[in-house]
């Protein structure tokens, strides 16, 4: 993780939602198919003054579905329950891992990265739960 944006209050830019979902390809820009406009921005972000965007950095949580460059949704608003995918920052650095609060550990998703165990005199601020990611898909030419 390097770098935390702040997010603005959101700009509302609703966009077509189709009513049927694809397996592959893409649905018909028919206006019947289509069953409302979607704003993307009210569809991640529930608390916009405690929600911030942090890009992934490294392959510690690809069993997780996040991967290095995905644009992580961090709400700070939310109270991290036992399985989240949070921020925290671990004796001064910021990392991405799921909270396991039964066995008191930050857990990875590759086990070439072990657990980092909870203890009592560690430095540990949780900075809020990953509530989506976004990945760019377009291959580069």
């Amino acid at each position: 993780m390097n770098k935390v944006f702040p997010i603005d209050p959101p700009t509302p830019l609703p966009i077509p939602l189709y009513l049927h979902r694809v397996r592959a390809g893409f649905p018909s820009p028919a206006d019947d198919h289509l069953e409302r406009r979607l704003d993307l921005n009210e569809h991640v972000v529930k608390h916009p003054s405690a929600t911030y965007y942090v890009r992934a950095q490294g392959d510690s949580m690809e069993q997780h579905g996040i991967h290095d460059g995905d644009l992580l949704i961090v709400d700070r608003a939310l109270e991290a329950i036992n399985g989240d995918v949070v921020i925290a920052v671990v004796d001064g650095s910021l990392v991405c891992k799921v909270l396991d609060l039964r066995r008191r550990q930050l857990l990875s998703g590759n086990p070439q990265f072990p657990p980092i165990s909870i203890l009592e005199d560690m430095d540990l601020v949780i900075e809020g739960v990953v509530t989506h990611s976004l990945r760019y898909h377009r291959c580069s030419v």
